[in-house]
């Protein structure tokens, strides 16, 4: 596992998230462990290195 930090899109705390390099391409949907608002995570692995990671504000 990765751990990868962040600043929360809602309310920009900077928070961490575990993520699985032997997946070579994520989207999904986690909530904020501190507002615990919905965000939408991007992710993409290349030879188990991050190449990109989004976090996304989902509620328009």
């Amino acid at each position: 596992m990765y751990e990868h930090f962040f600043q929360c899109p809602y309310c920009w705390e900077e928070i961490s998230i575990l993520l699985d390099p032997s997946v070579q391409e994520q989207t999904y949907i986690e909530d904020c462990e501190v507002c615990c608002r919905p965000i939408e995570f991007h992710v993409r692995f290349e030879d188990q290195e991050l190449i990109q990671f989004e976090a996304q504000n989902i509620e328009q």
